[in-house]
């Protein structure tokens, strides 16, 4: 049964609050008795429950690659998917009795593999009498109780999005999502759970949902006007003592933002990006926060509340279902009300298991749709090309992507006042694993080069403002002195810096002196065999994501837009090998940048 947004409109109709109550059955377990309660001589009663929770999930519901377009597997042998995540909530849920447990999720879950991109894209879920969404049927399987709007849930649309809620039979929450126009919440900001326990009083566990204040700028042209996205911090000084006042016994806070406290937008907003930590630092009255977005696995890390001098315990999985947390709370009844004693987490991994064979036979005919559709066939290759050495290096498969930009902003400018500017264009090494093999071409290896739903758009800079923006993505790379030994796996800064924030430009030559200080790198920048002046006018044709300030590189998100583009620049790689027929890299590939120490090069 589909979920029914109204059982969540409960509370104050002036605050726009949402609540849902949810009752366990049966005697929990995990109950204990014994000691002395204090006030009085009569024994105390004490609870445990866990929360167990997943987060940046992707579309991903099987342990499958569906761009090598076999089993997943990397260097540390990890397992993706909801099917494994399935099969440790089921053994945490016999373990622990399954009235003793919550189930929640931190968002980003609809984007990310070519079974979410199909049910978005190919054979919606929006069309007359379209398909349930494979992430939805799966979640609703296994149960879950809430789940927090992540920034890509918003990627392919705020219609997509709300059909994808119309077909969970949980809530996703937002408190921080409002509409624009009425400044209310635009989805429940919160959820409660009751837990039935053998003392007569039940535990209220509040679930406060919690989004990036970044859609804003990374999704600007789906939420513009529709949607405005607070900070973290303020959001949940507004909702937590409203929880408290509900007569919540536990709060947990399930954030789509990191812990680290920093930001990829610069000053494009006024919010912090990862603002996990300082939410559990600033706002009394929180638990445990599930902490999503940073795509790095946190077993359990404190934080202590500035106001109360108690640690909130956060807790973040590996992306994708590779990690599944648990959260175990233990509580007490004394002078009336249940009192957390003591929180602790814990990750468990999902390659310790095999996959739950209810969710594999649920979803298996979507599965081999999406398999059939990405080995469809569309062009060929007269060599090999692979992204392995694209941090690196300037290699023929990441100038296909910006030659393919280039072409496609040179032709929408074609017959405009900006039609005679050089066109430049950014690419990053968004997957190392990335390759076209030499012959057929399918669309699983073009959709490879681009994992993710960025557009295409054209903005104006000056030579002075692309030389900046250069300067900028070359702090990518390790300072390297010019006698010391080369490591290629040791020159950038890639767990600080990802590879998806370090951009190479097409169209101009360049050296990156990596044995100079940050920002004094760029050498020798020239455009057809000239320096480039700094006064000179190009047209950068860049992803939305870059545009709108993510990676906070200068200049671009307040450059003129001289055009945009509402596909997605995968296909766009997918519909130009389409109308070649053949991908020949002569036509495209030269090396125009290279890593240099003192004017000798790297390689």
């Amino acid at each position: 049964m589909a979920f029914d947004r109204r059982t969540f409109l409960g509370g104050s109709a002036a605050t726009g609050a949402a609540v849902a109550l949810t009752g366990a059955a049966g005697a929990p377990a995990a109950a204990a008795q014994g000691g002395a309660e204090r006030g009085g001589g009569a024994a105390a009663r004490t609870y445990s429950f866990t929360v167990m929770g997943t987060t940046d999930l992707h579309g991903n519901v099987f342990n499958w690659d569906y761009f090598t377009d076999r089993e997943f597997d990397d260097k540390a042998h990890n397992d993706v998917g909801l099917a494994k995540i399935s099969t440790l909530v089921n053994q945490v849920r016999a373990a622990k009795g399954r009235c003793n447990t919550l189930l929640i999720d931190a968002g980003d879950t609809i984007q990310g593999t070519q079974l979410s991109y199909y049910y978005a894209k190919v054979d919606p879920i929006t069309a007359r009498r379209g398909p349930v969404h494979p992430m939805a049927q799966a979640m609703n399987a296994m149960g879950y109780d809430a789940a927090a709007l992540g920034n890509h849930e918003f990627n392919y649309g705020i219609p997509v999005l709300r059909k994808f809620e119309e077909q969970c039979d949980f809530p996703l929450l937002g408190a921080n999502a409002l509409d624009a126009r009425t400044l209310r919440p635009a989805f429940p900001p919160y959820s409660m759970h009751r837990l039935r326990t053998p003392h007569g009083r039940d535990v209220k566990v509040a679930v406060l949902g919690l989004t990036n204040p970044g859609i804003a700028l990374w999704d600007k042209a789906n939420v513009q006007g529709k949607m405005t996205f607070p900070g973290l911090e303020e959001q949940a000084a507004k909702y937590v003592p409203r929880l408290r006042s509900m007569g919540a016994d536990v709060v947990i806070v399930s954030a789509h933002s990191g812990s680290s406290g920093t930001s990829s937008y610069g000053d494009q907003l006024p919010y912090v990006e990862n603002a996990a930590g300082l939410v559990a630092e600033q706002v009394p009255g929180i638990d445990a926060i599930l902490v999503g977005h940073a795509h790095t696995e946190i077993p359990e890390y404190r934080v202590r509340n500035k106001a109360t001098g108690k640690d909130v315990v956060l807790s973040e999985p590996l992306k994708w279902g590779q990690r599944l947390t648990l959260f175990d709370f233990e509580l007490s009844w004394a002078r009336g009300r249940w009192s957390v004693e003591k929180v602790s987490a814990q990750v468990l991994n999902s390659n310790t298991v095999a996959e739950d064979p209810q969710i594999v036979g649920l979803l298996s005919d979507e599965h081999r749709k999406v398999v059939a559709y990405v080995n469809q066939v569309i062009g060929t290759s007269t060599q090999a090309m692979s992204s392995a050495e694209g941090p690196v290096r300037d290699v023929p498969i990441i100038d296909l992507i910006n030659h393919v930009q280039a072409e496609t902003v040179k032709g929408a400018l074609a017959g405009t006042e900006w039609a005679a500017l050089p066109v430049l264009s950014q690419a990053s090494c968004f997957s190392r694993t990335a390759s076209i093999p030499a012959g057929q071409v399918t669309i699983r290896d073009a959709a490879g080069l681009y994992p993710f739903e960025n557009t295409l758009e054209a903005r104006l800079l000056t030579g002075a403002q692309v030389k900046d923006y250069l300067e900028y993505s070359a702090r990518y790379y390790v300072r390297t002195a010019p006698d010391a030994p080369v490591d290629p796996a040791k020159l950038t800064n890639a767990e600080s810096i990802p590879d998806y924030n370090y951009d190479a430009v097409y169209g101009l030559a360049y050296e990156v002196d990596i044995a100079q200080p940050v920002g004094s790198r760029i050498v020798g920048l020239s455009f057809q065999g000239r320096p480039v002046d700094p006064a000179a006018q190009f047209v950068l044709a860049v992803n939305n994501y870059r545009a709108s300030g993510g990676g906070a590189f200068p200049h671009v998100a307040k450059a003129r837009q001289l055009w945009a583009n509402s596909d997605e620049i995968r296909n766009t790689i997918i519909q130009w090998v389409k109308a070649k027929g053949t991908v020949d890299p002569a036509q495209f590939a030269s090396v125009d940048w290279r890593l240099t120490r003192a004017g000798v090069p790297v390689f």
